[in-house]
């Protein structure tokens, strides 16, 4: 398949190292495409529920490939969020074309773009943090639940569903806390002169433009890769959401396991294994 060119790529909420994560088709979205500029938006490695029971070979050929994403020179923005917060201590690294920081300003043909993961507008975050661990375990369960009565209703030809997305749908309070959410963070941008404002955290692609009495701004979120399998795109000035659909990508040969493709060595192989390593150090 012919790859496709995109300016930017702006990813978020992708949770390595969780039973949720879609990495298989996140892998294959990789793969599609030939991006200028990569902006990991936050919860990428989800270090609040990493374990070494599960760490499936398609989550190590995540990392593996933006790795190579950066060894071709790529500029790759990793975002920190509060699931991989453990990162903000090495905030403002650099290791050639990789970045690492906890917010980004970038200048789009004249507009200024400001990007962060958003958990500073949760106040479970920052008063009640082990509830909003509690939480991220039960949404987990959920999520496999969900994908075991998903794998049945299609055996029989029915519907998927979305437990959490019914859930959300129902509560008052859930509706309202994306909308606050939305609104703090299009103010905050107007305030500091920003023409767009872009997001992950609520796992809700969103694009649209937000207006206060202080002016506009276009809010963007890149959604997540759990359960809307979503990104952002930027391409000739404009911004789009990317949705992915199986039907688009053709069915990929499965790689097994300690296999290397992509022309990838086994050094790149060490260096993310050694990384990981140095992470479970922290987090012990």
């Amino acid at each position: 398949m012919e790859k496709r060119k995109v300016e930017i790529v702006v990813i978020s909420d992708v949770h390595l190292g969780t039973y949720g994560c879609r990495a298989k088709e996140l892998l294959k979205y990789l793969k599609s495409i030939q991006p200028q500029t990569i902006i990991l938006n936050g919860d990428i490695i989800d270090i609040w529920q990493f374990s070494k029971r599960y760490w499936p070979e398609t989550h190590m050929k995540i990392l593996r490939k933006l790795m190579k994403f950066v060894v071709e020179g790529v500029p790759v923005y990793y975002l920190t969020g509060n699931h991989d917060e453990l990162l903000r201590k090495f905030a403002d690294m650099q290791l050639g074309s990789f970045y690492l920081q906890n917010k980004l300003v970038l200048e789009l043909d004249g507009k200024k773009a400001w990007f962060f993961h958003g958990d500073i507008f949760d106040i479970t975050m920052q008063h009640s943090k082990w509830l909003a661990k509690l939480g991220a375990i039960g949404y987990d369960s959920l999520i496999l639940l969900n994908s075991m009565v998903n794998w049945y209703l299609e055996l029989f030809g029915r519907e998927k569903m979305s437990f959490s997305k019914k859930i959300k749908a129902k509560f008052k309070d859930a509706v309202k806390f994306i909308n606050s959410f939305e609104q703090t963070a299009a103010g905050l941008a107007i305030n500091s002169g920003y023409q767009y404002v872009v997001c992950g955290h609520i796992h809700q692609p969103e694009k649209r433009t937000i207006n206060t009495d202080d002016g506009e701004v276009l809010y963007l979120n890149s959604g997540d890769w759990i359960e809307n399998l979503t990104a952002l795109e930027y391409n000739d000035h404009t911004w789009s959401i990317f949705k992915y659909d199986a039907k688009q990508f053709a069915k990929e040969e499965e790689v097994e396991y300690g296999q290397l493709s992509d022309g990838e060595d086994l050094q790149s192989k060490l260096d993310v294994q050694t990384l990981l390593k140095k992470i479970k150090l922290e987090i012990a």
